[in-house]
């Protein structure tokens, strides 16, 4: 017992020491270094930390309170980290369509580097020919619309899925959050890896926590300087750990694939001497990963890649469209449980459509104007990406200010997006407001940028827009939808996730009751 008590004080008094040597070091450091001039401005910032003491737990609520004061570009230093915040369309525009290829490069931070495996992915890859290649390579063989529209059948199934289980439980009530995340991770396995990945679930977790991770804002990120915090960070070490976990899943993913491929080429050919089933995917094609390791292995590539690079890009594959298309797709249903008049109107159009019994056909679901604008105004109070994240690729100027080389540049989508400058009634969800105002979610309209604008802009678009509008028709038409006894709409807490994205941070618990059609 002695012997504990002596090693847990030693081990205290030593990270004490250790916090106020890096504190005196960090305040000897930020006396000796001069801000530059013409930056834009700020709050008045503290030693050390700078800023970071005026941000909560969700950051791009705490950057819209501050733009009331400090204006729609501001400067915080966040610990060492300077940083950008824009919060008006006209500034964003200059910083991602005007300045583009200056402000193209991605901030950096410990989660995206550990999980992403050093940024040789697409979404936090440096803006360069590497970048280029990789993304070149996903549009190509997996977000095109064609491809998107192949998928066809999977999103069927998977729907098909949904609503059984659903039916299932008819009268109890069920976690849909849940039920949606499985629908969507789904999707994407079957879509990018050829089948539903066995460890599933265990990818979704730690998907989840990575993401929370990859916000930007841990301790290390703040003070990337420090090897100290970098050491004792405890964050770090749990990341490390989830990165060994996601190794285990990739790899083996990766190596069934191998050894499919092997098999193919040996023992699947026809008398005319034609192989007939050519990789992994569905339908006897090759799927994402097959396609990497043809690459890998081609020697054809301006950028060889190794096994890593294929492990970043199929993990990126996975948490962007499973994350992005989940997220839309709970808080829709979010909106529309605490909005009647809204979910009326809305499954109306969709009973409508498909009355008589006539099956759920995606081209028709295309065809339906009010549940587009359903899941507009849901991406306006609820986008994927709260803060569209870049960073200065060299000196710059933005709307007269200075910015200063390898500067993170926030655009806060979520506050223009609850701005009523830009959006009357900002904080209701009114999916009307879209009929007449000609805005879209293609990168053009800088007050709404729910898949970011510019050459970062996200190239899965079309394979997110198609996971969210074909099974919202499906949950809108196939149930009516109520809250378990007691609970009120208003009771619904609307607060979001921390991290990278922002899903809801409460699950939605629901009961269905299956519709008939009857009259």
């Amino acid at each position: 017992m002695d012997f504990q008590f002596l090693a847990t004080n030693i081990t205290t008094l030593f990270l004490f020491f250790s916090v106020v040597l890096f504190i005196r070091r960090s305040w000897k450091k930020s006396k000796d270094k001069n801000e530059p001039a013409n930056l834009p401005p700020g709050p008045p910032k503290l030693p050390i930390i700078g800023h970071a003491h005026l941000l909560g737990t969700l950051p791009f609520r705490s950057f819209k309170t501050l733009a009331k004061t400090y204006g729609d570009i501001m400067h915080l230093k966040l610990g060492e980290v300077s940083t950008i915040v824009i919060s008006s369309p006209a500034i964003a525009k200059e910083a991602l369509k005007t300045r583009d290829p200056m402000f193209a490069d991605r901030p950096e931070s410990v989660a995206a580097k550990i999980m992403w495996y050093d940024y040789v992915d697409i979404a936090f890859s440096p803006y360069n020919e590497y970048w280029r290649q990789m993304r070149k390579i996903c549009i190509v063989e997996l977000l095109s619309a064609k491809n998107v529209r192949s998928f066809g059948s999977i999103r069927n199934d998977e729907i098909a899925l949904l609503m059984q289980t659903i039916r299932s439980s008819a009268g109890s009530v069920i976690d849909l959050t849940e039920r949606i995340f499985k629908l969507t991770s789904s999707i994407t396995c079957r879509a990018a890896y050829g089948k539903v990945c066995r460890d599933r679930d265990a990818l979704i977790k730690l998907m989840n926590d990575s993401i929370v991770f990859a916000g930007g804002f841990m301790l290390a990120d703040l003070f990337p300087s420090s090897k100290l915090l970098n050491v004792l960070s405890w964050n770090k070490m749990r990341l490390v750990r989830m990165r060994r976990k996601l190794d285990v899943i990739l790899d083996d993913i990766i190596n069934e694939h191998k050894v499919n491929l092997a098999r193919i080429r040996s023992t699947e050919v026809s008398e005319k001497g034609d192989v007939t089933r050519r990789g992994n995917g569905e339908l006897g094609n090759e799927d994402l990963v097959d396609v990497l390791l043809r690459l890998q292995g081609s020697g054809e590539l301006k950028f060889p890649i190794a096994n890593d690079n294929i492990k970043a890009v199929i993990y990126d594959m996975f948490s962007g469209a499973t994350e992005t298309s989940s997220s839309t797709l709970d808080w829709a249903m979010v909106e529309l449980v605490r909005n009647p008049r809204v979910r009326a109107k809305a499954q109306a159009e969709v009973r409508q459509a498909f009355k008589d019994g006539r099956s759920i056909d995606e081209n028709e679901v295309g065809k339906l104007k009010y549940l587009k604008l359903v899941v507009k105004e849901v991406l306006r109070l609820h986008p994927a990406t709260p803060l569209v994240p870049r960073a200065s690729r060299e000196d710059s100027e933005i709307n007269g200010y200075y910015i200063p080389a390898k500067t993170k540049v926030l655009v806060n989508n979520w506050g223009m997006g609850r701005n009523p400058n830009y959006f009357p009634n900002a904080e209701s969800f009114e999916p009307e407001r879209f009929e007449s105002n000609g805005i879209d979610f293609n990168g053009a309209n800088f007050e709404y940028l729910p898949f970011g604008a510019g050459k970062r802009m996200c190239p899965g678009m079309t394979f997110g827009l198609a996971s969210v509008e074909l099974p919202l028709a499906h949950l809108l038409y196939n149930f009516n939808w109520e809250l378990p006894k007691g609970i009120k709409p208003s009771d619904l807490d609307m607060t979001e996730n921390p991290g990278i994205s922002a899903p809801r941070k409460h699950h939605l618990h629901i009961v269905a009751t299956p519709y008939d059609p009857s009259p």
